[in-house]
């Protein structure tokens, strides 16, 4: 195992048991998730947490395997619990064992848009109606949750104005516990190790936190609906199975408040802040071009995995504290751009085959790919300025293509122009606008 897999806050999984650890070395069972916290004197030794003892200390790299790939699909839940519309006699029946403490959620027949809490107790099934109000859900109307994984995780450990505590939950037929599938593969974390702090972005599905797990800066995605953190699992499940260094790297899942997704820290923000924030003044045309090809390496790792990101922007590329761009999201790009909500896909990014027909490739991408190059050589600008939305459809479609930015090289406006064609065939792929990149930074 390479110390440059064994980063700080990296999750691992243990090989073997060690029950009879030396001083100073960590407790651990098989299949124990353990975090790295750092690097220990000795080669190959590093100071690591176990999420199952609490405990702290020492173990070997060649005790732990690389976290696999989350296994998640449409029968795993978040809310294996939630039984959807079914009738009070049928929740009765689902619970009809009368074990203390089994719950399950449906949805209210009496009053639609609200939910109903189902719980045995004492032998008998009590109904809790779930009232929706000002964006909030609330049983008595004092304790107040923004959805239901919140206010399921909280009644399991606390009573309130429950008769009794949440003990186990009763699962639809056919649902798998998500928790359970990420907890299993070691892509779970602790909100105990979790320390959330200020506001660093606003995404279209939630805020985007600076935080810190384990002693290290990370950035956090909160989705707090329960739909959209269904939906981000599938961004989770594709970002376990993708690793790149111009990729935006996952650390791993909280399931508390919703759902957060814990990344690594980008602390220069996107792209487009970082250039317009410095200007032409302050970013050398050398670094420009190094944005473009962290970019492009990224992009021709997704071309050669038969991944297709569908929102390629600068506002979606991220600049690290060495200043290294890389990709974000890439994971849940097929299932938030809708073809039947026109209005969602971003137009003046999009290629005009994937506007027309829905036909989304990698050579729609790379159309993308030109669009955020003009925007990298004009230094954040957007792109067909003072130009609608309306007018970008009609004239691209006509074969309007956008003039090269100011002091923009001639060779690079070539690129972009190349990523411009109408037929997605004569498009460069990922790997040529690489290998033209590298070039032209050779010879600038």
């Amino acid at each position: 195992m390479s110390d440059k897999y064994l980063a700080a806050g990296t999750q691992c999984i243990t090989k073997y048991d060690n029950t009879k650890p030396k001083v100073e070395e960590l407790r651990f069972h098989k299949g124990d998730v353990v975090t790295i916290i750092n690097k220990w004197q000795d080669r190959g030794w590093y100071r690591a947490h176990n999420h199952a003892s609490g405990l702290d200390g020492l173990i070997s790299g060649n005790a732990v395997r690389e976290r696999p790939p989350i296994k998640v699909d449409q029968k795993h839940s978040l809310m294996p619990w939630f039984h959807g519309s079914i009738t009070g006699y049928q929740a009765v029946q689902q619970l009809q064992s009368k074990e203390e403490g089994l719950f399950l959620v449906r949805e209210s027949m009496r009053h639609p848009g609200d939910y109903v809490l189902c719980v045995s107790h004492k032998g008998e099934v009590i109904h809790y109606r779930i009232c929706y109000q000002d964006g909030k859900l609330s049983i008595d109307l004092t304790q107040k949750f923004c959805n239901l994984i919140d206010m399921i995780e909280y009644y399991t450990s606390n009573q309130g104005v429950l008769a009794t505590k949440l003990k186990k939950p009763k699962p639809k037929h056919g649902a798998k516990s998500a928790e359970e599938e990420l907890a299993k593969a070691g892509w779970l974390l602790s909100v105990q190790h979790l320390t959330i702090g200020e506001k660093i972005g606003e995404g279209e599905f939630g805020d985007v936190l600076r935080g810190m797990y384990m002693g290290q800066p990370v950035a956090i995605k909160n989705i707090k609906c329960d739909v959209t953190a269904q939906n981000f699992l599938a961004e989770t499940t594709t970002m376990t199975h993708l690793k790149h260094k111009n990729l935006v790297n996952l650390l791993g899942v909280v399931l508390h408040n919703g759902l957060y997704l814990v990344m690594e820290l980008m602390s220069k923000g996107n792209l487009v802040g970082y250039l317009r924030s410095r200007g032409r003044n302050n970013v050398p045309h050398q670094q420009l071009l190094r944005f473009s090809l962290d970019v492009v390496q990224g992009m021709e790792y997704l071309e050669e995995k038969r991944m297709v990101h569908r929102d390629l922007a600068a506002r979606n590329i991220l600049v690290s504290e060495n200043v290294e761009a890389k990709i974000s999201d890439f994971g849940l790009a097929k299932s938030k751009l809708l073809p039947e909500d026109l209005s969602r896909l971003p137009i003046k990014w999009t290629a005009p085959e994937a506007l027309r027909l829905n036909k989304f490739s990698s050579r729609s991408d790379v159309w993308s790919f030109g669009i955020l190059l003009w925007e990298i050589f004009s230094f954040g600008r957007a792109p067909y300025p003072k130009m609608t939305i309306r007018e970008v459809l009609q004239r691209v479609q006509d074969g309007y293509r956008m003039d090269a930015p100011e002091s923009c090289q001639p060779v690079v406006f070539t690129l972009m122009k190349s990523c411009w064609e109408e037929d997605p065939s004569k498009r460069p792929s990922f790997k040529k606008l690489r290998e033209k990149l590298e070039k032209i930074m050779l010879g600038d």
